[in-house]
């Protein structure tokens, strides 16, 4: 999906609202196990329940590994259900030298046909140039995060007040361009959001820790905004995915998405964003 596409399903949906597929064998509702593939059952439901109201979705990949070969055929068959017109995000967390990279761009990219991958940008340009070779594909590099070990690094300051994340947004942004490089910024650290929006003017970010990790929906689109394009799209996972432990969880998870979504048209209203 292109820029301009991804920008038209705002404007459609009246939402930059992402549902975090950070689907739990161990929190879904309990009579999903009965099913022959319950993670795919709970994801599907999910989907049909929230399509409405959202304009993307990224399964947390990890989530999908750890139950093996099961996992991985659950996790193809939530992307091929997706909707084609949402934004499909593999929260992979992958970056690993050129030859592995390429790799992972192809598994998430040609097989599983996703529009956009997480990518850790430790290992620098190699790490990260061979997922930028696909057309209308993009990679979304972590830039700074909302977990507590974020400061162990990310907030480092070299001799000339530079922070470590700084720099981070600084070089990456050479690699590619606001057609196909977003960063994850998390919405826990609002105030930072400023600062990395003065860095990087034009690309999107991907913003996690909106509902249970407490982040703020106002101040993240206030300080993330861009007026073209708005600029942000917002992830809440589990306060949607577990509104319910019982069988009507899928109606508990529209209701809540809905509920996100309402205060987004009403952001993009106040914005002007037709």
């Amino acid at each position: 999906m292109n820029r301009a596409t991804l920008i038209s399903q705002i404007k459609a949906k009246r939402s930059f609202l992402c549902v975090g597929l950070d689907t739990d064998i161990d929190r879904i509702p309990k009579h999903l196990l009965k099913e022959e593939d319950p993670i795919f059952a709970f994801n599907k439901a999910i989907i049909d329940a929230t399509k409405d109201y959202c304009i993307a979705y990224k399964p947390n990949v990890a989530f999908y590994e750890s139950q093996g070969t099961k996992g991985w055929e659950a996790l193809e068959k939530t992307a091929a259900y997706i909707p084609d017109d949402k934004f499909t995000i593999a929260d992979a967390k992958r970056g690993d030298i050129g030859n592995t990279s390429a790799y992972y761009a192809k598994t998430f990219f040609e097989r599983m046909n996703f529009d956009a991958v997480t990518i850790a940008p430790y290992m620098g340009e190699d790490s990260i140039t061979p997922f930028l070779e696909y057309k209308d594909k993009w990679v979304i590099v972590l830039a700074l995060t909302s977990n507590k070990g974020a400061l162990d690094f990310q907030f480092m300051t070299d001799m000339n007040g530079e922070k470590l994340y700084e720099r981070v947004l600084r070089t990456t942004a050479k690699w590619g361009s606001p057609e196909n490089l977003m960063y994850v910024v998390g919405a826990t650290r609002a105030e930072s959001i400023k600062t990395v929006r003065k860095n990087v003017p034009s690309h999107f970010f991907l913003v996690p820790g909106i509902g249970a990790q407490g982040g703020s929906l106002k101040d993240t689109a206030e300080y993330g905004w861009i007026d073209d394009s708005c600029g942000v799209i917002v992830n809440a996972s589990r306060s949607i995915l577990y509104a319910s432990d019982g069988k009507d969880f899928a109606e508990a998870a529209s209701k809540k998405a809905h509920e996100i979504q309402t205060e987004m048209s009403d952001i993009l209203e106040m914005k002007g964003f037709d």
